[in-house]
């Protein structure tokens, strides 16, 4: 039977991601987890009467880094949690697991009702897989998500995805710069500027936690562990017609999404939005003056100025009232 993770190839075009691009995620997604690397530090200072050396010493990091790298399912005993997720040890492996790789925790958006499902966790044994191990930052980070794909599944996906390949998932965690998927054994990332060809404000405004989503893989790095998603390009690009579709001169009608201090930007369909510059209107004072005169989901009459769709830019003016 076929799996619900099985790939299928797409023949949209992927665009090149270059080792900036990676640069600029990961040190999005490091900030994130800082986070969770207070909650790590709270883990490895819990026993003070422990030096560091001896707090290494509890840990067996040969056999810690040979079931990272088998890809094992391995049980181990929640014996504590904090607001970030559970604690789990076993011999001589001590680890963290997030909430967001828990499997009951997916839907729990109450603070209160999170932190007493965590601590119902405590004394039972889970079956998890190592996602991230670092000896010299003492990290064990720990999933029961991917353990329910089975053993070896990582290696697998790493070994067959390729970029253009269409993958099926379900989000499991939404911070400010994207959504993680859930492959199956591996996390995926849909970057924010890779969720829509529009404005996203927020990641969470389009996506939720447990929704099943397809998406376009844009790149396979094994080496941090990661794979890079697009739901956008599952889409057509709107700009790519835009010429088409619309000339210098043209009146048509428009919404405000949203009002800058230089501007307000505006939509003319779905995945399409251009700029009224304030040098463009009539305004006496400072740009507080945009506030009184506009609002999100404001019709207006606009004339274009500018189209570059290359760069997905859109120049406009607005039509004054008669």
């Amino acid at each position: 039977m076929a799996s619900e993770y099985e790939l299928f190839k797409t023949k949209a075009e992927v665009p090149e991601l270059d080792d900036g691009w990676w640069a600029s995620v990961l040190a999005d997604e490091d900030a994130y987890l800082a986070q969770d690397e207070e909650v790590l530090i709270d883990q490895r200072t819990a026993d003070v009467s422990q030096t560091k050396e001896e707090k290494c010493g509890n840990k067996d990091w040969e056999t810690i880094q040979e079931i990272f790298e088998n890809d094992e399912v391995i049980s181990l005993k929640v014996h504590a949690c904090n607001r970030g997720g559970l604690l789990v040890h076993g011999e001589q492996i001590q680890g963290f697991v997030p909430i967001s790789h828990l499997v009951e925790m997916a839907n729990c958006a109450n603070e209160d009702s999170r932190h007493q499902k965590l601590a119902d966790y405590i004394g039972c044994i889970l079956q998890l897989k190592i996602i991230e191990c670092e000896p010299e930052m003492e990290r064990v980070v720990l999933s029961e998500r991917a353990a329910l794909a089975g053993e070896g599944r990582r290696k697998y996906l790493f070994e067959s995805l390729k970029s253009g390949d269409v993958v099926s998932g379900m989000v499991t965690n939404i911070t400010d710069f994207g959504a993680f998927i859930d492959l199956g054994g591996v996390e995926g990332l849909v970057h924010v500027s890779e969720i829509s060809w529009g404005r996203v404000r927020h990641p969470e405004d389009l996506l939720k936690i447990g929704q099943p989503v397809s998406a376009m893989v844009l790149q396979v790095s094994e080496e941090n562990v990661r794979v890079a998603l697009s739901l956008k390009r599952l889409c057509p690009n709107p700009w790519e017609k835009l010429p088409e579709k619309y000339k210098i001169g043209d009146e048509v009608s428009a919404t405000v999404t949203v009002i800058k201090r230089f501007g307000v930007f505006a939509r003319l369909e779905e995945g399409v939005e251009g700029l009224i510059h304030i040098s463009s209107l009539n305004l006496e004072g400072s740009h507080q003056d945009l506030n009184r005169m506009f609002h999100a989901g404001q019709a207006l009459r606009v004339r274009i100025f500018h189209i570059d769709s290359g760069r997905r830019r859109l120049g406009l003016g607005l039509v004054e009232n008669e």
